[in-house]
């Protein structure tokens, strides 16, 4: 990271940049291209290769498989092996960025993150006008698995700490440990580390047809029981090698050990790639003893619900009006096409790929007071309802591709006003999408807070319309 870094910002790429590669498991060449992304858009998979090129969220919900890489998967698509692009994400302060695949797998280059850092640096690293809400654990959050003998837990600390330890019961592999102490040394220390396997595994992987896009320089081949002279001719052929031998050290005769404890480095490496799909940017210790892909996504899962049963995500957003907002008024107008007097946002302080929270500031001088009603100032309930669609606007049009683009709202639903707005208060705008966006239709719940209370919801249906260049 650069020592000018800013963690406490969002961040993306400068531009987009493509790198290609053969999956490991499936041994199709693919084409990936990871393209800039808006503030609050976090990370998402698009298959380029099918019709109407459909996205999938960075999400530990999303994972159906983990026998051999965390695969994500919506309906019949999936993208698999996503955890060392990811891992490079989160090492170089990636918030925000779109990863095109015309595959069903990511590449697997030399079986480490780092192929994935230096396209990430050849890119550059760009800094957000949009403030990152780190994610803090105050209090222990565990994870066993007794019959993989997995423990794993994380627990209150003022940076990203993770600590692995391993031990395969292996000959060769011993007990081994790795610690990330912060993720500014994620790119020199993790990053390099190339995933392994043992020669037994690999007979049961060539067996099933898996591995296809195997190579003996993608991956550290452990080889813990003697092999026979047949066995080691036999994989020569598979690897298109004249020769296959078995190093002193019990290792095929790939290239040399980045590290010492490289094994041990590597499963932190899937770690962090694994817990990237928490969604949310955390603050903690973690320690995993014997990690593997199933339980890193078992824990992702309950640190995800620790945070949002924690830090309300659903409930009543919260409001610093010293913090950096994601966007302000003039990056609003640049959103939007309303105006005085009928823009209703002064700024928007949080922005998700599915949520997003406006703010409003109600003055004694706003044009619509004096016949609203005289000597009683109350805000119209539906220009609440107006500003509620403009923020929506927003979370709709971000969800977008690039271009310039008008919401037209279809239907109101549900709509009602439970407590006054009067001036002086300050009006927090929630909208949350209630289903993916489907043909430019955005369904959405809207709720309008004011001092900690509801004071306005309703259902609302929008059309996103891209403008006639």
């Amino acid at each position: 990271m650069d020592q000018n870094f800013n963690p406490d910002k969002q961040h993306t790429l400068s531009k987009s940049i493509s790198i290609s590669g053969t999956g490991l498991h499936t041994g199709v060449l693919v084409d990936m291209t990871l393209t800039p992304a808006n503030p609050g858009y976090g990370i998402q998979f698009q298959r380029v290769d099918l019709p109407n090129k459909p996205t999938i969220k960075a999400d530990c919900d999303l994972v159906t498989d983990t026998s051999r890489g965390t695969t994500l998967q919506v309906g019949d698509v999936k993208i698999s092996t996503v955890e060392h692009i990811l891992a490079a994400l989160v090492g170089m302060g990636v918030d925000n960025l779109l990863i095109e695949v015309n595959g069903p797998e990511i590449p697997i280059i030399d079986g480490s993150s780092s192929p994935f850092i230096e396209k990430i640096e050849e890119a550059g690293v760009f800094e957000q006008d949009a403030a990152k809400a780190w994610y803090s654990i105050d209090e222990n959050i565990f994870h066993y698995d007794d019959a993989k003998r997995v423990e794993m837990v994380a627990l209150p600390a003022l940076d990203y700490q993770i600590t692995t330890l391993i031990d395969f019961n292996s000959p060769v592999l011993g007990t081994q440990h790795a610690a990330l102490k912060t993720i500014k040394d994620f790119k020199a220390e993790i990053a390099p580390c190339r995933t392994f396997c043992f020669l037994h595994e690999l007979e049961t992987l060539l067996k099933n047809d898996l591995i296809k896009g195997g190579d003996i320089n993608n991956a550290i081949v452990v080889v813990d029981k003697p092999v026979s002279t047949e066995e080691m001719n036999r994989l020569a052929k598979v690897f298109k090698r004249d020769k296959i031998e078995v190093k002193s050290e019990g290792y095929l005769n790939n290239l040399e050990l980045r590290f010492p404890n490289e094994p041990a480095r590597h499963k932190l490496l899937d770690v962090v790639g694994d817990l990237a799909l928490i969604g949310y940017p955390i603050k903690a210790r973690i320690i995993a003893n014997r990690p593997g892909h199933s339980s890193n996504v078992e824990f992702a899962k309950k640190i995800k619900q620790y945070i949002k049963k924690n830090k309300h995500v659903k409930d009543v957003p919260v409001y610093n009006p010293s913090e950096t907002p994601v966007f302000n008024l003039e990056q609003i107008e640049k959103t939007l096409p309303h105006r005085h007097p009928f823009l209703f946002i002064d700024k928007i302080i949080e922005l998700t790929d599915t949520m997003i929270v406006g703010v409003k500031n109600v003055t004694y001088n706003e044009w619509f007071f004096p016949g609203h009603f005289p000597g009683n100032p109350v805000m119209p309930g539906v220009l609440q309802i107006e500003a509620l669609a403009q923020t929506g606007g927003i979370l709709c049009i971000n969800a977008m591709p690039k271009g310039q683009y008008d919401t037209y709202f279809l239907k109101i639903d549900n709509c009602k006003f439970k407590q006054m707005v009067k001036p002086g208060d300050t009006m927090l705008l929630k909208m949350e999408l209630t289903s993916p966006i489907r043909r430019g239709i955005c369904e959405m719940r809207g709720t309008v807070y004011v001092g900690g209370k509801v004071a306005t919801e309703a259902d609302l249906v929008a059309q996103v319309i891209k403008r006639a260049e």
